[in-house]
């Protein structure tokens, strides 16, 4: 994919983020093989969920990227985790991720994903870190690993920084996520606590589906009682 003027960069990148910020909640796909990929996705989108994030180490990820962005189109809002590096953010955009992920900031895999036209999301875990991913021009920071902060650290960042938008990964669970959303949280990240391996392994998809139903129930109850936005 080659990269787009810079007003048109921003402007796609605007498009995808307020989805993105829409949609609330992003599923982090780490899956140990890639046969039951497409069941997974399958069962997030009937459950609500339509932000999904296949990691590098997934095996085959650039693949299952591919095939998830013929197959869902529209349907779904897919990105890539995990980027440690430019040339995978490339391949993966060209591949139809549209958006980048990564566990680190790193000011190279931001620079690339901006010049093809696609969000970065980039981890911090200090409030220093969080700003500095903000100056460099992070569309959405990751705040990873998030379980050994809590959502009061998300809103006590927030008080004297309330411009961030804040996207805690690790720790957000179906059933606390209205926490992390009235601390402030403009979308959160979910791995093993939605994304079970022990149910992809057992083929229990249906517990999936119902799982990311919960999730995005209780995500949107949060919001209409006003304990957080869209915005």
């Amino acid at each position: 994919m080659s990269a787009l003027p810079d007003t048109a960069s921003q402007r796609s990148r605007d498009q995808i983020i307020t989805r993105v910020l829409a949609a609330g909640a992003v599923a982090v796909l780490r899956l140990r093989e890639n046969g039951s990929a497409m069941r997974v996705i399958e069962a997030l989108l009937a459950g609500g969920i339509s932000g999904v994030e296949v990691t590098a180490t997934t095996p085959g990820a650039i693949g299952v990227i591919d095939e998830a962005a013929r197959r869902f189109g529209d349907d779904i809002l897919l990105g890539v985790g995990s980027v440690l590096d430019v040339r995978t953010a490339s391949q993966a955009v060209s591949a139809g991720a549209r958006y980048v992920v990564s566990p680190v900031f790193h000011g190279a895999v931001l620079a690339e994903a901006h010049r093809l036209g696609v969000p970065a999301m980039p981890g911090a875990y200090t409030p220093s870190e969080i700003f500095a991913a903000h100056e460099a021009g992070a569309d959405v920071v990751k705040v990873f690993p998030a379980e050994g902060l809590g959502p009061a650290f998300i809103r006590g960042v927030l008080a004297p920084m309330p411009f961030l938008r804040l996207m805690p990964t690790g720790g957000v669970t179906p059933d606390n996520v209205g926490d992390w959303i009235a601390a402030g949280a403009a979308a959160v990240g979910l791995g093993s606590a939605l994304v079970d391996q022990s149910l992809i392994a057992s083929g229990d998809f249906a517990a999936l589906e119902a799982r990311a139903r919960r999730l995005r129930d209780n995500l949107l109850a949060a919001r209409a009682s006003g304990r957080g936005s869209t915005a």
